[in-house]
């Protein structure tokens, strides 16, 4: 067995903690063994592990480490306590892991010609974030943009969100208004924009051509400036006296009818 942390007061544990707390940019936290397991399988750079040693009878536990050992992480187990002190959740799960963030350039986001694609602007809450990563990667959606000021698509609350989409999907974050025009414009999609006050109804748009959907802010929806310059408006009809979706319902409505042209 690897080396032992015992204290709360350890160099890794206090590491661990400002990867939490997102002190550590070039670092994220991945929390669970299901998170762990998905992180692994999409090739992420695992930094170190932190696994709890009073569950190491745990078969999928001893797995884990054997898998990282192989790929030449370094492995140290634990205690429960230990792990609590850093978890982002009441219940640690027996597998904390410190990788090197995902980076994902538009070179290799459009590596395999991905022709349904969304955009997220602003999106500020975790659980709509994990929500539309989840949902994205249901309805066969190849590639995720994300636009600055959105919530940080690998913090720990979006990961559980998205029960590992984030790892699953072609993510590009820090994406700027500009570069996404540019994207567009050189990749002859068409931009679409979720908006209460949209041109026409979702469902009669053509979601068989090459598409970007894009979806804005929960309480300020797309910015003015990318509003103005998107190819279509599209709006959900609603029943009266309704004014507006979740953006993340919102997304789930549109993507699938998305899905449900291409089959």
């Amino acid at each position: 067995m690897q080396p032992r942390i015992t204290s709360t007061s350890n160099e890794r544990v206090k590491q661990a903690r400002r990867v939490r707390d997102g002190r550590e940019p070039g670092l994220i936290l991945v929390e669970g063994l299901r998170l762990a397991e998905e992180a692994l399988r999409s090739g992420v750079e695992v930094d170190f592990a932190l696994l709890t040693s009073t569950r190491s009878e745990d078969s999928r536990l001893e797995a884990l480490a054997r898998q990282l050992e192989q790929s030449g992480a370094t492995v140290l187990w634990s205690n429960d306590e230990v792990l609590h002190a850093i978890s982002d959740t009441v219940q640690s799960q027996g597998a904390l892991l410190i990788t090197k963030r995902p980076q994902l350039s538009a070179e290799r986001l459009f590596l395999k010609n991905p022709t349904l694609l969304l955009a997220l602007d602003r999106i500020q809450d975790p659980g709509n974030m994990g929500t539309l990563l989840r949902t994205a990667e249901a309805a066969g959606v190849g590639g995720i943009l994300v636009l600055g000021d959105s919530v940080d698509v690998f913090s720990p609350k979006v990961l559980r969100s998205s029960m590992g989409s984030a790892f699953r999907l072609p993510v590009m974050t820090g994406v700027a208004p500009d570069q996404l025009l540019e994207l567009r414009d050189s990749r002859s999609l068409q931009l679409v924009a979720a908006a209460g006050e949209g041109d026409r109804d979702y469902c009669d748009h053509d979601w068989r051509r090459p598409t970007i959907l894009l979806l804005g802010n929960e309480g300020r929806g797309v910015s003015a400036e990318l509003l103005s310059r998107c190819d279509q408006r599209l709006r959900i009809p609603m029943a009266n006296g309704v004014e507006s979706l979740n953006v993340a319902a919102a997304g789930a409505v549109m993507l699938f009818e998305a899905a449900r042209q291409r089959r």
